[in-house]
């Protein structure tokens, strides 16, 4: 049985992920770590220095500033670690590569199954619809959600722009702009609202017609399930960085 420590376990999508483990029989949460506590059914700290249980791999789902407390941490301890904490700029992605070098690091701005789908759905689109069809993306999320666009919504339009036959740019806010659509644009949109657990849509228009792509997760569980399993295959990896790509190479969907 493999020991998790859960960064970020008392947050919302840390209870659904205790839970899911909760509910199997090859893997245990030793340890959480959060900057708020709450009565769990294993021991939290607030720092991660302050948490001393052995483990085999450690799951984050906190915010993209604590990733920065983690890494060290992990080194230090030579923990494998799950990245499903999204919103990372640059110098963070720095970070991770080069902590890769030293211990496995599985990193996905979505950690669904069917995202990871939809994200090779719309790679073969751009290849076959892209210099002529205009791309556009949309992503919907509650309204706890504190980075937009989503970190999916990036990714899929980085896949998007991998794929085209020209060069192309990201568009997040066309307020104030007088001027008519550039096909080289990718526009990206975000919603916030309610209690909508993450939806994305990516529009391909061309002439007289339009392609939309579309995944809507109704439960966090698909979230929780996809980290379960990359936790478990991380355990097993040698230092690296890793993807959801990865996973899928040698994991059946029903598996999952």
């Amino acid at each position: 049985m493999r020991k998790i420590i859960l960064s970020g376990c008392c947050g919302h999508m840390g209870t659904v992920l205790s839970d899911c483990i909760d509910h199997r029989e090859d893997c245990v949460v030793v340890a959480g770590i959060d900057t708020k506590v709450q009565p769990r059914p294993y021991p939290v700290f607030t720092q991660p220095e302050a948490c001393s249980m052995d483990a085999d791999v450690l799951i984050d789902f906190s915010n993209a500033e604590a990733v920065r407390e983690l890494l060290p941490y992990a080194r230090g301890k030579k923990l494998p670690m799950v990245i499903a904490t999204t919103g990372m700029g640059e110098e963070q992605m720095q970070e991770i590569r080069e902590a890769s070098h030293e211990i496995p690091i599985f990193q996905s701005a979505n950690m669904s199954l069917g995202v990871n789908l939809l994200m090779e759905l719309v790679k073969t689109a751009a290849k076959t619809l892209g210099g002529t069809f205009d791309v556009e993306i949309i992503e919907a999320h509650h309204n706890r959600k504190v980075d937009a666009p989503s970190g999916t919504a990036v990714a899929l339009a980085q896949v998007v722009q991998a794929n085209l036959p020209h060069p192309s740019r990201l568009i997040y806010d066309r307020h104030g702009v007088r001027q008519r659509r550039d096909q080289a644009e990718i526009g990206i949109h975000s919603i916030r609202g309610g209690t909508v657990v993450g939806e994305h849509q990516v529009f391909f228009a061309g002439r007289d017609e339009t392609l939309t792509l579309t995944h809507a997760a109704t439960s966090r569980k698909v979230f929780a399930t996809g980290a379960i399993c990359a936790a478990l295959f991380l355990c097993e990896q040698r230092p690296g960085l890793y993807s959801m790509a990865d996973l899928l190479a040698g994991t059946h969907p029903e598996r999952m």
